[in-house]
């Protein structure tokens, strides 16, 4: 196909936004059934933990460059595996990874709590994640202080320096006191300064609320119930009230201020055990997240509060307190019909680690998890803890699951309930072959957040409804016009190629003309 001159090209764009122009390529009657094995849009993301050096940086104190490398390191990795969507923790202990006008940069960073790295840590992590095609979430701890109960080893200025009345120390850390109003509104004020200021794609919790029990001790929050829980005879029904009112402010507040930015929250995988109450879970966990984290998860779900829940299923197939299948399938009850989704949190951290139970020295533990997960459609993805046990390998685990179940690229899928609509369909204006192999040149709509790439052998549209013909999801450049290199295009084959347009919330456009090399 040629390229047009410039007054067909302003021609083609004015009808590629005002609606569709020319054919677009028909899928014949023949087309198979779409791919279970290779589906279309499905979450792919792994947790890149900061607090106490987890995963990134690797060590306090790197020079900024190392930072930056290790960082794009780790992004890399994750498109190399085919995932679409990283969970990066900057907000790990009352600090921050961006300079927040409410608290210190964190000493995950540079060693010293306060300590300006000398540059923007979560502007940058942003704008690589997005060159990538990669969403990023970023992951906030909401009460955890310190790792440690000294108070006079934050910096003066700190606000649980300034605000001690906030603070409780309890299982050697210190956290914010949930049961206070001004902690709440300061946990939400915090948060919400790196929503407004940022690009990310997700505000994303863990499961810490109330800190889990340490035994022999007690969290000392009897004078601020006195003070604000007279409402609840019951102490416990307290606390769930107040994590319930973070969840759902905080959750009103992102909205409120950027619609396409998902809230979602990743907690112990117990709700309840069944022996404690009918509908919960068909396990015997020692910890239960309503009664012992004061976090009435099941609640957040039914309520719509949060957009998406990974339950952190840390257990294998078969394990009788808490089976993966029984866990997962409780879940999925859960979330139906609610229009949350549901992601599952996976054990990366436990496969090859002799300690663990027998079943995670079997390499495809993991793959047989999301083998499974195909038999409940209300799962639709999975997140791995956590990036340094991703990129170790151990067994082979990661290179099984990849070649079973991530052989093609997959789409974010859409949360329907949060608004958004697809683009107009792009443009195709030229298909050649350069030295690197065919490029593909389009006009889209201003609207478009990313494009997706389809070939087809010969002429045949096929099977769009799943990914067997997906070649790429990527970030849109600015700018109308977008193009694309297929590298792997063989020479001599016979191709046609589609594109289609997605908003920032992966609504795809109808695909565009066809463009045949």
């Amino acid at each position: 196909m040629k390229r047009p001159g410039l007054l067909a090209a302003v021609l083609l764009l004015t009808g590629a936004l005002l609606g569709p122009v020319g054919p677009a390529v028909a899928a014949p009657a023949t087309c198979p059934a779409p791919n279970p094995a290779v589906p279309k849009r499905q979450v792919r993301a792994e947790w890149i933990a900061s607090v106490a050096n987890i995963d990134w940086p690797s060590r306090p104190g790197l020079a900024a460059a190392e930072q930056r490398a290790e960082l794009t390191r780790w992004f890399d990795e994750a498109v190399v595996r085919r995932l679409n969507t990283v969970v990066l923790q900057v907000r790990p202990t009352a600090d921050a990874f961006w300079p927040s006008p409410f608290e210190p940069w964190s000493e995950w960073i540079t060693g010293v709590q306060g300590q300006d790295p000398g540059y923007d840590p979560l502007s940058f992590a942003v704008a690589e994640a997005h060159r990538r095609g990669l969403e990023l979430h970023a992951w906030f701890n909401p009460y955890r202080v310190a790792m440690h109960a000294d108070l006079s080893r934050l910096r003066p200025d700190h606000p649980a320096r300034t605000h001690p009345d906030w603070v409780v120390p309890y299982g050697g850390k210190l956290y914010y006191n949930p049961g206070i109003p001004e902690v709440r509104r300061f946990v939400e004020d915090a948060i919400m300064d790196a929503v407004h200021r940022y690009n990310i794609d997700g505000v994303h919790f863990d499961d810490y609320f109330y800190p889990y029990p340490v035994a022999g001790q007690q969290f000392d929050d009897e004078a601020t119930y006195q003070r604000h829980g007279t409402a609840f005879p019951v102490k416990a029904d307290w606390r769930r009230d107040n994590i319930n009112r973070l969840i759902s402010e905080l959750s009103a507040r992102i909205h409120q201020a950027k619609p396409w930015v998902k809230f979602g929250a990743s907690p112990f995988a117990v709700w309840r055990n069944k022996a404690t109450d009918a509908d919960g879970s068909d396990t015997t966990a020692g910890v239960q997240t309503y009664d012992d984290l004061a976090a009435d998860t099941r609640k957040w779900v039914r309520e719509q509060w949060i957009d998406y829940v990974v339950p952190q299923v840390y257990w294998n197939i078969g394990f009788a307190p808490a089976d993966y299948a029984k866990v997962t399938a409780w879940w999925a009850s859960q979330v139906d019909g609610t229009g949350v989704h549901f992601y599952v949190g996976q054990a990366n951290h436990k496969v090859g680690v002799s300690t663990q139970a027998p079943a995670w020295l079997d390499p495809a533990e993991l793959a047989k998890h999301l083998a499974f997960n195909r038999s409940h459609p209300q799962v639709r993805g999975d997140v791995f803890f956590s990036a340094k046990d991703v990129r170790a390998n151990r067994l082979a685990h990661m290179d099984i699951l990849q070649a079973e179940h991530y052989t093609r690229p997959a789409m974010i899928p859409v949360v329907d309930r949060l608004g958004g609509r697809a683009p107009h369909r792009p443009f195709l204006v030229s298909t050649r072959t350069t030295g690197a192999g065919v490029r593909l040149d389009w006009i889209s709509d201003p609207r478009t957040a990313s494009f997706a790439v389809y070939r087809f052998d010969g002429t045949s549209n096929c099977a769009m409804a799943d990914a067997t013909h997906l070649l790429t999801v990527a970030r849109a450049k600015s700018g109308i016009v977008q193009s694309f290199t297929d590298t792997g295009a063989q020479p001599g084959r016979d191709y046609t190629y589609v594109v289609t347009s997605l908003d920032r919330l992966h609504h795809e456009s109808d695909p565009s003309n066809p463009g045949h090399k």
